[in-house]
């Protein structure tokens, strides 16, 4: 009975790799570039975590993100942030509701954009932690309560929400503990200049791709709980633990101690192992590896460390101190 469910979670796992590559191949006649980033939010959906994507406009993370759902046939719902933004504007609301014959009035749930597969919450930082506290408590418990009542969202439940790292005014950052609920922290550069010309060209004429449907939500939330089943090596976990005990102030390395103000909690490393497990299904493999867990470090890492006052004078960010933590592992 084993033997036979092993043969098929290999069958199901090989599936998902050939899968993963149709995937690509109809995003990429959308999106020209950004391999990394596509790469980094396939292993967040099928990880079952999220993404926070930091990027100036106009590199269109929300076409990205849209096309994805398209292909992977799910909903979409793009929010945009603002300052006057509700909690109840993302949730939903009840409303007052009067029986025609009876006359008897009544409350009845509408639900809010939440109620989605993969929603885009544009701009979070533009909206009072009030609002931020909604969504990012429907991230976490995959659910909304609403005037005592409990309402399960759609899965799967894939929530990227992005910010732009050049206006701060009128903005409100999110607080480390709210960091700390994305599994990736994304940063979209500006593309190359022969993807930029392959942009003009496919976005300034007459092409309009025809995408292919390649999954349903049903096969998607099958592979999420693959991914679950992938068995590690303690050597594996055991980097994975060292290197985020080493992001923290107390634990660091000597030479690291005066430039970490805060490091990382233990929901770094549950997050490493998971992105390393994802990683080594794309890729054909039925156990991940240590440079699975390496690969994942930055994304994973860079929201949860917090740097001093001394290495941000230095223009040391944690970025520099993730690179240089890997170098001492070598």
């Amino acid at each position: 009975m084993t033997d036979t469910k092993a043969i098929s979670d290999k069958a199901l796992a090989d599936n998902l790799k050939e899968d993963i590559k149709k995937i690509k191949t109809e995003l990429g006649k959308v999106i020209i570039g950004q391999h990394q980033i596509v790469d980094d939010l396939l292993i967040s959906l099928f990880a079952k975590g999220h993404c926070l994507l930091v990027g100036v406009p106009g590199l269109a993370k929300t076409l990205l993100i849209k096309t994805l759902a398209e292909v992977l046939d799910l909903g979409f719902s793009r929010i945009q942030f603002t300052p006057d933004l509700m909690p109840s504007d993302i949730t939903g609301t009840e409303i007052i509701e009067e029986d025609a014959v009876s006359k008897k009035r009544s409350f009845r749930f509408i639900q809010g954009p939440i109620f989605s597969n993969i929603i885009l919450a544009d701009e979070i930082n533009r909206t009072p932690p009030k609002t931020q506290s909604a969504l990012l408590e429907a991230m976490q418990e995959h659910f909304v309560t609403a005037a005592g009542k409990s309402y399960k969202l759609d899965e799967p439940f894939f929530v990227l929400a992005t910010q732009n790292p050049i206006e701060q005014e009128g903005t409100y950052p999110l607080p480390e503990a709210q960091l700390d609920r994305f599994m990736f922290s994304l940063w979209l550069d500006y593309p190359e200049y022969a993807e930029e010309i392959e942009i003009i060209k496919t976005t300034t004429g007459d092409y309009f791709p025809e995408l292919n449907k390649i999954l349903s939500a049903d096969k998607i939330i099958q592979y999420q709980e693959l991914v679950r089943k992938v068995p590690v090596a303690d050597n594996v976990i055991e980097f994975a633990v060292k290197t985020v005990i080493a992001t923290r102030e107390k634990n660091s390395l000597p030479e690291l101690k005066e430039l970490i103000s805060w490091g990382a909690g233990p929901r770094a490393s549950q997050y490493l192992i998971l992105a390393a497990k994802t990683r080594a299904l794309f890729d054909g493999r039925y156990s991940p590896n240590i440079d699975d867990v390496r690969n994942s470090m930055i994304p994973v890492l860079r929201h949860r460390i917090i740097p001093s006052f001394s290495a941000e004078a230095d223009g040391i960010d944690s970025v520099n101190i993730i690179h240089r933590i890997l170098q001492n592992q070598n």
